[in-house]
């Protein structure tokens, strides 16, 4: 049916050398739906050209058996070539250049060993050209010889691919190639290429009616109004290809196809879409898992355990759910160390010291497996706790002493705690061993009578000392320094008028503390101001982002030091940058709009 509803017309001459001579062959099979041309240029120099044709015939042969265009027939009718020669009984080893066209009167494909050459016109323009499988063609592609100087060129009919190769026979195998009506192809032996060039071919070619006798008869003419000196045998075949097959039943066949693929089709992309959904899911909590991560890691280094916690827990849940085990593996370290420091933290809130202590020396183990994240945090901790331990060892010495009725020692011991206690701001401590001292003082009563009265005015004034300290940690809590300044400096000088060297010298720690304070304080408000004017330079330049971080910063310096008014300031602000930046790419588009308009 193919062949009965298109137009192959098939023309070709081979004549032999001055010698008589002819080891070219061309020979074609035209069947009902496939078609196969074959051209082979035989390279050994018998009289009877016994290899081309042996290699037509094998091909030929191959191809009637089972007629198609595929790849896998290709490549058995060219290794059937190749083994019809390397098996035939003859006293000079065969070789021979082929070419094999197969068709399906819609599409070709050639196989090619060899420098036998194929042209597809179209419209007078090359379409298709084949390649020499020849050293003179490699070196054409690396640009060390000029193209219009292969036919002269030595290495020309130097093959690495041709047959009666009886290892790594390679040929070449082209693709399929859709024909067009007028479409014409050209086979030719170097007999015509090397005495007629391209330009000229396309020539000829350009000029031919729809007989391709008349265009084989041209070139020939051509070819032999050269008078080569050298001429020796050629063959020039043309194929011209007036119309192509359609296929009536080409609609229907793809509406069908359409109507089994579109279904396939449709579930293809649902499936897709929830693939792409469920894979976008899944980074989105992969996101969420590492910025969890990263906020523990933040929490804890900002001493926040109870904020680190519920982030730990967060970006758990979610590596948990994406089975990252190492994240799991990581996560769970960090959430063993947070656990551990919160129920130490709590035995420190309910007054167990010593279990508080033992919770912070694992916290200590803990941190060591993630990096020793929070080892400052927990080292201060376990050593506030270790003072906890001593002001009472010292008290609990003392009553002791007192019981033994060692007064004296029992008196320094109190004191030692007392002191102790106030350099860490231990007021409980500081009241125990206070209270310590009054007890102390009240059963030395009998034995001190006459020194009562100055015991208890010294009490009153270490009271009073005590009341002024306890008043300026207050105000020192509160960020009140110059309060405290005030409340540290009266008790330095009821201590230093007591004579009580240790209380004068926690006065003074804690006067001198302040005062750092309040040097501090003066330099974070600097710093703030600072930001507050480089936010303020980034606004003007509507770098909205860079002036945003900068308010931040001068945002988290004011709530260290607990400025609301400041803090009111900054949020306004900030407030009125968002405004302003929401507004600007309306802004921009209006601009635009007008630029536009006026163009």
């Amino acid at each position: 049916m193919r062949k009965q509803n298109a137009e192959f017309k098939t023309a070709f001459t081979s004549e032999a050398e001055h010698d008589l001579k002819n080891t070219d062959y061309f020979g074609f099979v035209e069947l009902d739906d496939f078609a196969c041309y074959v051209m082979a240029d035989g390279i050994d120099d018998q009289m009877d050209a016994i290899s081309a044709r042996l290699a037509v015939a094998a091909v030929v042969s191959t191809f009637s058996e089972s007629p198609s265009m595929s790849k896998r027939t290709m490549q058995a009718c060219l290794h059937a070539a190749n083994r019809a020669l390397l098996e035939a009984r003859s006293r000079m080893k065969l070789k021979a250049s082929i070419i094999v066209v197969l068709t399906n009167y819609v599409k070709l494909r050639y196989g090619q060993a060899g420098n036998i050459r194929l042209r597809l016109y179209r419209n007078g323009f090359i379409r298709l050209e084949s390649t020499d499988q020849s050293l003179t063609a490699d070196l054409v592609k690396e640009k060390r010889v000029e193209r219009d100087m292969v036919s002269i060129h030595e290495e020309r009919n130097n093959l690495y691919a041709y047959l009666g190769q009886e290892k790594e026979f390679h040929p070449f195998i082209s693709p399929k190639i859709k024909l067009a009506n007028t479409d014409v192809v050209a086979l030719y032996t170097k007999g015509v290429w090397e005495h007629v060039d391209e330009g000229e071919l396309k020539d000829v070619i350009a000029e031919a009616s729809n007989e391709p006798q008349e265009l084989v008869d041209n070139v020939e003419e051509l070819l032999l109004s050269r008078q080569p000196e050298n001429l020796g045998k050629y063959t020039f075949a043309a194929l011209f290809i007036n119309k192509v097959f359609t296929d009536p039943n080409k609609k229907r066949r793809m509406r069908r196809i359409l109507m089994a693929v579109i279904p396939v089709l449709m579930i293809l992309i649902v499936i897709a879409v929830i693939m792409v959904t469920r894979y976008n899911r899944k980074m989105e909590k992969k996101e969420q898992m590492e910025l969890g991560y990263m906020d523990t890691i933040e929490y804890i280094q900002a001493d926040n355990y109870v904020r680190a916690e519920e982030r730990c827990m967060e970006a758990l849940v979610l590596a948990e759910e994406l089975k990252d085990v190492q994240m799991q593996k990581e996560l769970g370290n960090y959430q063993k160390l947070i656990e551990t420091v919160l129920l130490a933290e709590q035995q420190l809130d309910n007054k167990k010291y010593a279990e508080a202590q033992e919770g912070y020396r694992q916290a200590v183990n803990r941190s060591r497996y993630v990096d020793n994240v929070g080892m400052e945090y927990i080292n201060d901790k376990l050593l506030l706790t270790s003072n906890y331990i001593s002001v009472y060892d010292m008290i609990n010495l003392g009553d002791t002493l007192a019981l033994n009725l060692q007064y004296d020692k029992a008196e320094d011991k109190y004191l030692e705690a007392k002191a102790l206690a106030g350099r860490i701001y231990f007021d409980e401590g500081r009241t125990s061993a206070m209270d310590a001292l009054e007890k102390l003082y009240t059963d030395q009563k009998a034995e001190k009578e006459a020194e009562n009265e100055e015991i208890k005015a010294q009490l009153v004034r270490q009271e009073s000392g005590a009341n002024y300290i306890s008043k300026g940690d207050e105000a020192f809590a509160r960020g009140d320094y110059e309060s405290s300044l005030v409340y540290y400096t009266s008790a330095k000088q009821i201590y230093s008028d007591m004579g009580d060297d240790i209380q004068t010298a926690v006065a003074e720690e804690k006067f001198a503390i302040t005062h750092q304070k309040i040097k501090e304080r003066n330099t974070q408000i600097q710093e703030a101001e600072s930001y507050i004017e480089q936010a303020g330079k980034a606004a003007y330049a509507a770098d909205y982002i860079t002036a945003k971080k900068y308010y931040l910063l001068a945002k988290d310096v004011y709530a260290s030091l607990k400025m609301e008014d400041k803090l009111d300031e900054i949020t306004r602000k900030m407030d009125a940058l968002d405004i302003k930046a929401e507004l600007e790419p309306k802004t921009e588009n209006l601009q635009e709009g007008i630029t536009e308009s006026a163009g």
